[in-house]
């Protein structure tokens, strides 16, 4: 990455609040920096010459100037921070627009763990970029020209050695870059690859159990571990060698304008004021420019971490083009490849909407994971999408949602626009269960307190009314039976149904866990829920939902 990479200002404008602010704070820090030189040397040349006129105003201006640099100093910092939580804000907010609306193509291309970490541990290394290297930054693009120039005004030589000497400084800060570079790269490739592997090793903790291959993951982490704990050594002893050069090259310079300006006093050819000026100047035109070197390894984490953020959000490759929004042509269903002719068992009401469902497609990797399929899902109907195991079903689903990118369109017949997200509720295969109570859990998304009578009907419609809504459970729902965290599952997409107002529901695989009996009151409370005008799109291998359908859309070349 640049110093200041221009992307950073395109993606976040508070980077672009800060600089314009960093400016004029850069500018009032470098004015008092030249005001306490000035005072300073004249309290001490009216001291050497035995001389007390004008001596209290130079120490109030010394105080003065003191406070005002201290206070301009405390200002930067405050907005370096603020800035840095702004932007971090700012990405985080964009990476995750970018990642839901790329869609499962793209997340199935890129690592979630290597995400999850950019986003996270990455993008808080911005503190160290935004809180040290860019106020140094701006203030060696301000101060130090300045602090040149008011040098040459009182003494050319030794503004001409600093415009000299000064080069060796980026010299040596490049040299030493290329240097770590490499050492930095893997030290991030190592942490992104140690949070990939901890990630797997947990979501496979129970497979890895049965097999009796956990401590084989726990030997492998614990390598990973050791090989970033080594890198970060390595970047750490370069950093500390780096600043070693950078004091070395920048003492070795003021120790030339000090012998310079020593030679001419003892000569007579230069004035007190005037050496003693320009002495304390010399050093705080070397400083910034010192400081972005040295704060550079600090700042390395985020500034590879945002890096990342930039190509990610640059990055609009896709393996099919998004849903169209527009309207389409006839609102009844087309045929396709992957659908045969779809089943109505029902005359809808002539008022009644539907989602239309037209030659919509997915296509990941050059793989066809949704054959071309068409459909129309009435408002007041339940629409039964059947299929063998992998021709697409849950991903038609992802697709109504938004999740999936597609060919074809998903619309409502009525407006011809796709189907927004607080119109659709939803139960996947997986009950995503957490800690809490049942009903914390079928309200999850609910902005108050769960509406007790709510969560009440819904528990009722999805076939699980004994179930006690205060039950608490434990972690990925532990305390409830395959098919109780199944109907909590549905219940919490009815009660969204309840306290939204949305009217689609899409319903995954409801009964794969279910007996007979408890398999009949899901189903029923499916079509109670259809009959108050909503559209209800259930994905089933099982007959007995199908054969309560209304409608039956078979894909995966079934008839």
């Amino acid at each position: 990455m640049k110093p200041l990479d221009p992307r950073l200002l395109r993606y976040a404008s508070a980077a672009r609040v800060f600089l314009g602010l960093g400016a004029v704070l850069g500018l009032a820090q470098t004015v008092a920096i030249v005001a306490v030189a000035w005072f300073t040397t004249t309290a001490v040349v009216r001291v050497v010459e035995g001389s007390t006129s004008g001596l209290s105003t130079a120490l109030l201006g010394l105080g003065v100037s003191v406070a005002a640099r201290s206070l301009v100093a405390w200002a930067l910092e405050v907005t370096a921070a603020r800035a840095a939580a702004q932007v971090k804000s700012q990405l985080r907010s964009r990476v995750v627009r970018a990642v839901a609306d790329r869609g499962r193509a793209w997340v199935d291309r890129h690592s979630s763990a290597r995400v999850a970490t950019l986003v996270g541990p990455g993008l808080d290394a911005l503190d160290e970029y935004f809180a040290r290297y860019l106020p140094q930054l701006v203030l060696t693009a301000l101060a130090t020209p300045l602090v040149i120039v008011v040098m040459a005004l009182h003494d050319w030589l030794s503004a001409l050695i600093v415009v000299l000497t000064l080069p060796l400084i980026p010299v040596f800060m490049v040299l030493i870059g290329w240097t770590t570079r490499a050492a930095q790269n893997r030290q991030w490739d190592r942490l992104t690859h140690l949070a990939s592997s901890f990630a797997d090793a947990v979501g496979g903790a129970s497979t890895l159990k049965a097999f009796g291959r956990e401590r084989r993951q726990v030997e492998r982490i614990g390598r990973l571990t050791d090989d970033y704990r080594v890198e970060t050594v390595t970047v750490l002893r370069v950093s500390f060698l780096s600043g070693f050069v950078l004091e070395l090259a920048a003492s070795l310079s003021v120790a030339l304008v000090a012998v310079s300006i020593g030679i001419r006093l003892v000569e007579g050819s230069m004035g007190l004021t005037a050496g003693l000026f320009v002495l304390l100047l010399t050093p705080e035109a070397y400083l910034p420019l010192r400081q972005v070197g040295a704060n550079y390894h600090a700042a390395a984490d985020g500034v590879a971490a945002a890096e990342d953020v930039f190509e990610l959000l640059d990055d609009e490759s896709g393996d099919v083009a998004p849903p169209p929004t527009g309207p389409i042509g006839p609102t009844g269903p087309t045929g396709s490849a992957g659908s045969r002719t779809v089943d109505d068992r029902a005359e809808p009401p002539v008022e009644a909407d539907a989602l239309v469902v037209d030659r919509v497609s997915v296509s990941r990797g050059g793989a066809v994971r949704l054959a071309e399929t068409s459909f129309v899902a009435e408002t007041g109907r339940v629409t039964a999408v059947v299929g063998p195991s992998g021709a697409g079903k849950s991903t038609l689903l992802d697709v109504v949602l938004g999740l999936e990118r597609c060919g074809g369109r998903v619309v409502w017949r009525s407006s011809g626009r796709a189907p927004a997200r607080h119109e659709i509720a939803w139960s996947g295969q997986s009950p995503m269960l957490s800690s809490g109570t049942v009903a914390e859990n079928v309200a999850l998304g609910d902005a108050g307190e769960p509406d007790t009578e709510a969560v009440v009907r819904a528990l009722d419609l999805a076939g699980a009314a004994g179930l006690d809504p205060a039950l608490v459970l434990g972690a990925g729902g532990q305390g409830l039976s395959g098919g109780q965290a199944q109907r909590v599952s549905v219940a919490r997409a009815l009660y969204r149904l309840d306290r939204v107002g949305a009217r689609l529901l899409l319903v995954d695989e409801p009964s794969s866990a279910l007996d007979r009996v408890t398999e009949a009151r899901v189903v029923e409370g499916l079509r109670r829920i259809a009959a108050t005008g909503v559209a209800v799109v259930v994905v089933t291998h099982r007959r007995a939902v199908s054969d309560a359908a209304d409608v039956v859309v078979p894909i995966g070349g079934l008839s």
